[in-house]
């Protein structure tokens, strides 16, 4: 498909956030305190009050949402990509604060959630792009990359996503505090891209 940015206008938000306002080309949200996605496991508890602004996201697309990193300080500050189906089915990729450090990292929740993270100290206070491709070689299975700045991408995860390979879903940019009131996220980009053609090279230029 033909690259586009996405207008912020286009996308309607799974729960209002206590705040946003434009910023010339930007988006700066500001989250509720103890807002959060996960389902279970390990904690028990379903916490589904995440700020997810969502538009759709069509099959055989990528979908790529920017933002600054320099305001997640707090335990479990995060923002980065919601993509949803419905509330037992979704998957958040970004970037999240654990024991101080940024980390980049995915929630894929099939009924249950799981959680995996890698410290990204470097990327501390960056513009980072996280990116989520489906459809094409890959099938029903979504490829989570992301990157600081213009840097190189990242593989984060191939994971499956519950939709299959036809079936309509939703995507736009994400953040929650858990912990703490007061977080906003400058949300620079949001856009539609052409699918990853190969899991081992760069994605298509946009």
């Amino acid at each position: 498909m033909q690259s586009r940015d996405v207008e912020w206008a286009e996308g309607r938000w799974t729960r209002d956030p206590a705040g946003s306002r434009s910023a010339g080309d930007a988006l700066v949200v500001r989250a509720v305190a103890g807002s959060d996605y996960w389902r279970t496991t390990h904690y028990g508890f379903v916490h589904d009050d995440g700020h997810g602004l969502l538009g759709d996201w069509p099959v055989d697309a990528a979908v790529e949402v920017t933002f600054d990193t320099s305001t997640l300080t707090g335990l479990y500050d995060q923002a980065g990509l919601l993509l949803w189906v419905d509330e037992t089915h979704w998957v958040k990729a970004g970037i999240e604060i654990s024991d101080g450090v940024p980390h980049l990292g995915a929630v894929v929740t099939n009924e249950v959630s799981d959680w995996s993270l890698a410290p990204v100290p470097d990327w501390t206070g960056r513009l980072v792009t996280v990116r989520a491709s489906r459809g094409g070689e890959a099938g029903d299975a979504v490829t989570l990359r992301a990157r600081a700045d213009d840097g190189p991408w990242r593989t984060l995860r191939v994971a499956p996503f519950a939709t299959g390979t036809d079936a309509a879903a939703q995507a736009g940019p994400m953040l929650c505090a858990p912990l703490r009131e007061g977080l906003e996220v400058r949300f620079t980009r949001w856009a539609l891209a052409a699918a990853d053609v190969e899991l081992h090279a760069e994605p298509p230029a946009g």
